[in-house]
């Protein structure tokens, strides 16, 4: 069974140039449970929409706030997690 994802998606094709945007909106009423250390199995760049206080982890390192108009690079297989902020978290996802 899939368990639910803690975010809602929609991918955008840029014309012409082969780069698919991810957009994903993370919500205020999420729990913060659902937010789990994984891995992605692609490397990506991330950049901040919006959001207020959200904050990502990499393994070992201490949390870093994510702000809005800023990138943050996660690299293939790398163990990470969201920490939840106010206010909804909207990110757009280029994979590498």
């Amino acid at each position: 069974m899939n368990t639910p994802k803690p975010y809602v998606e929609r991918r955008e094709e840029q014309c012409g140039t082969g780069i698919t945007y991810i957009y994903r909106t993370f919500s205020s009423d999420v729990n913060s449970d659902d937010l789990v250390w994984h891995r992605d199995r692609e490397s990506r760049q991330v950049h901040i929409l919006s959001g207020k206080g959200w904050k990502l982890q990499k393994d070992d390192k201490l949390p870093q706030e994510l702000l809005p108009g800023t990138d943050v690079y996660i690299h293939k297989g790398l163990y990470h997690r969201l920490i939840k902020g106010d206010g909804d978290l909207l990110i757009r996802i280029k994979e590498l």
